[in-house]
C-alpha cells in the first residue's frame, strides 16, 4: 500500500451545509495541472474485510496553493455511500490516504483557444473550474470567462469569497452566474443550465452570445446535466473537443 498511496493529514475542514463539506489536507504529492483530480480514501472494514477504499475527487486549490483541498457531498449509506460518510467524520489531525499522482484531461493544456470560456458546473463540480481560474492560463487563452454554477439551495453556492477575489483580479474579463433551483435567491437564475441555453436566458444574463465561432464550454457536474447540456449545444452546431478533431465542448462527469 505504501507504494501506491500516500498517507496525508487533515489540517482543516469547512462545512458548507449538513452534507456538503470541504477537506483541507497536507500530503507530499507530486504536482498537478489545475482541473485534475486525485484519489482520496480511508482504510475501512467492508464485507471483504479491511481494505483501502479510494474515490476520485477534483482538487479545488491551484497548483501553487497549499493545503490541498477537495469538496464533496455525503452519499448516505442507505443510498450506497461507502466512503463519503466516513470522510465526513474526519477531523483535524486524522489521517487520509491520497494517490500520489493526479489525473484527468479537464485542464487548460487540453482546451483550444477561443474568445469566451463558459464554465458550466453543478454542485461540487465548480471546484476544478475554480482551480483553473486561480491560475494565469485561462486569462491568457480567453478574452472573457463566464463561470456558471447551478445548485439546489443558496447555501450550496460554495467558495463565494474565492469567486469575489477572481472577479476583483479580472473585473473586465470575468462573470459569475449562479443558478438556484429550489428557492429564490437574489442575483441567481432559476431552473437548469440546459433550459437556460435553449431559451436564451443564460446568454441574455451574460450579455454574450454562445456560438460555435466564439465559445469553448467546459462542462462539469452530474451526468444528467452534462448529457443534456451537450445535447443542446450540439443542436447549435458545437461539438466535442478531441485532440485530433478540435471542438467547442470539454466535459467531466461527476459520478
Amino acid at each position: 500500500m505504501s507504494q501506491k498511496f500516500i498517507e496525508g493529514r487533515v489540517v482543516g475542514r469547512t462545512d458548507h451545509t449538513l452534507s456538503l463539506f470541504s477537506i483541507q489536507f497536507e500530503a507530499p504529492l507530486d504536482g498537478f495541472v489545475a482541473g485534475q483530480f486525485c484519489r482520496a480514501g480511508l482504510k475501512l472494514v467492508t464485507d471483504r474485510g479491511e481494505e483501502l477504499v479510494m474515490r476520485p475527487y477534483s482538487l479545488v486549490n491551484a497548483p501553487d496553493e497549499r493545503p490541498w483541498e477537495i469538496v464533496l457531498t455525503v452519499v448516505p449509506a442507505t443510498a450506497g455511500g461507502v466512503l463519503s460518510p466516513e470522510l465526513h467524520r474526519l477531523q483535524v489531525g486524522d489521517p487520509i490516504f491520497i494517490g500520489p499522482r493526479s489525473n484527468g484531461f479537464f485542464s487548460m493544456p487540453e482546451v483550444p483557444d477561443a474568445d469566451v470560456l463558459w464554465g458550466l458546473s453543478t454542485g461540487t463540480a465548480n471546484g476544478p473550474l475554480l482551480s483553473i481560474l486561480k491560475t494565469d492560463a485561462p486569462w491568457k487563452k480567453f478574452r472573457q470567462v463566464v463561470l456558471v454554477h447551478a445548485v439546489r439551495t443558496a447555501a450550496e453556492l460554495t467558495y463565494r469569497d474565492q469567486i469575489v477575489a477572481i472577479a476583483h483580479a479580472h473585473p473586465d474579463e470575468f462573470q459569475y452566474i449562479p443558478f438556484v433551483s429550489r428557492e429564490v435567491f437574489p442575483g441567481a437564475l432559476a431552473g437548469r443550465i440546459p433550459a437556460a441555453i435553449v431559451d436564451g436566458s443564460l446568454e441574455a444574463r451574460a450579455g454574450i452570445a454562445l456560438t460555435t465561432d466564439s465559445a469553448h464550454c467546459m462542462i462539469c457536474g452530474n451526468p444528467e446535466m452534462v448529457s443534456d447540456t451537450i445535447a443542446v449545444l450540439e443542436a447549435r452546431g458545437l461539438r466535442k473537443h478531441r485532440r485530433k478533431e478540435p471542438g467547442q465542448i470539454t466535459t467531466e462527469a461527476y459520478w
